[in-house]
């Protein structure tokens, strides 16, 4: 074999080389003999079967890790060679050229090294900024919403029919062809007329209603409903409404403050005008970081900070930047670049400048979370997880168990270790 290898810069090694047929050949015969000693084949007894029947029988398997095989050995002597040590190589090693001829295989591989990065005077490039503040007058506002959204409902009095907003009180059987289906009864349920939660058109038919009325509700379940025999399906709800219920004029007396701060004992009106201070100041922070400190930061960061990248990393977020673009676009827009290798290319290069700056960022976070100390355990990443997972409506466990079948805790975890790393350079308390 004729092996040529170059660091072509601190991230990156081209390897050229020729795998000569008798290369192959040796590799074959090595790899033939070593089957040939546990293969069972019909009228040989085991570990007696001819090396030339084990070549005829698995050609194609031989000759592919005979290939396999010269491969690593090139890579094994380009490490040598270049005093590569292996903790150092980052992703697999890409072809660039994979050339079979009648008597060689010309090759060129690229092998990526986890780039050496330096980078002093990093807090320096920190953006000032104003610590937000909050006014009484947002406080109240907030107040006010908190209030309106922990009222109390209690019964109507008079006899009014039901409106928008008010909350139901029923008792309902659904049917569908006059047979019951299972989950489609229920006594004395509470609903907010308007909150969508039931099938589309069920609460406007309820509207007009008065207590102890009966009603026939005719709707149809959705083509994607979750329950598949009932999906499409046409259904009658026999309903009887109980109780008309409208929120009451809340305010924060003692009762109230148990029901927002149940936690906490001897909180009073002002304790919850504190929590919500800090709620609103909170959110400022976040908004400021989001849209405007971390941004800042990372490009400065980018732009001060040059080493070599590995290309093999680089060529994947172009991948992966060039898949999101693709499924932004329509079936029309996706033909276009079918079989049009100039479009694509075009695609590639116009998300090249933003893929390395990705990178590049993804390394230089990686080296400042060593240098400030910063980590994130695997007990936090779930942690947080859960709770957005809870605050959002969802299944927690689910959530979990799709980010771990699907890979992504890691991109989490990268995730949280930026923001508290850009936080603590920052200054800010998150």
């Amino acid at each position: 074999m004729n092996i040529t290898a170059t660091k072509t810069d601190a991230a990156n090694v081209s390897v050229v080389a020729t795998i000569e047929s008798a290369d192959i050949e040796k590799n074959l015969n090595k790899a033939a003999k070593q089957v040939a000693k546990t293969a069972s084949v019909d009228g040989f007894r085991k570990g007696k079967v001819p090396v030339a029947k084990i070549k005829m029988m698995y050609a194609e398997q031989l000759q592919q890790d005979a290939e396999n095989q010269a491969v690593q050995d090139i890579l094994a002597q380009a490490k040598k060679e270049l005093e590569i040590n292996e903790a150092d190589i980052i992703a697999e090693p890409s072809f660039k050229k994979y050339d079979k001829k009648d008597d060689n295989i010309e090759l060129e591989l690229l092998i990526s090294l986890r780039p050496t990065v330096e980078a002093e005077g990093y807090k320096d490039l920190a953006p000032k900024y104003d610590e937000p503040t909050v006014e009484d007058a947002e406080i109240e506002e907030k107040l006010k919403t908190l209030l309106e959204s922990n009222a109390p409902y209690v019964s109507v009095e008079g006899k009014r029919a039901l409106q928008k907003d008010d909350q139901a009180n029923f008792d309902f059987v659904g049917s569908i062809d006059g047979v019951e289906f299972e989950g489609g009864k229920a006594e004395k349920f509470d609903l907010v007329i308007g909150s969508g939660q039931f099938i589309p058109g069920f609460e406007e038919q309820m509207e007009g209603m008065k207590v102890d009325e009966k009603k026939d509700i005719t709707v149809t379940f959705p083509e994607d409903y979750q329950s598949t025999n009932l999906a499409g399906k046409e259904a009658v709800f026999a309903v009887t409404l109980n109780d008309i219920k409208e929120k009451a004029e809340a305010t924060l007396d003692e009762e109230m403050v148990k029901r927002l701060i149940p936690n906490e004992e001897d909180a009073t009106a002002d304790t919850v005008k504190e929590k919500i201070a800090e709620q609103i100041k909170s959110e400022k922070v976040s908004k400021l970081y989001n849209e405007t400190l971390k941004p800042q930061l990372i490009e400065a960061l980018i732009e001060k900070y040059d080493f070599a990248l590995p290309q093999n990393i680089v060529d994947q977020e172009i991948d992966a930047q060039v898949n999101n673009k693709a499924r932004e676009m329509d079936e029309e827009e996706l033909a276009t670049y079918k079989d049009n290798e100039e479009k694509i290319n075009e695609l590639r290069e116009s998300v090249k400048e933003t893929a390395i700056n990705s990178v590049k960022a993804t390394f230089l976070v990686d080296y400042l979370a060593k240098e400030e100390n910063v980590t994130v355990n695997d007990q936090e990443v779930s942690q947080t997880i859960y709770y957005e997972a809870m605050m959002s409506g969802q299944d927690p466990q689910e959530v979990i168990n799709y980010y771990q079948e699907n890979n992504l805790l890691p991109a989490v975890k990268m995730g949280m270790i930026e923001d508290k790393l850009f936080a603590q350079i920052l200054g800010i308390d998150q």
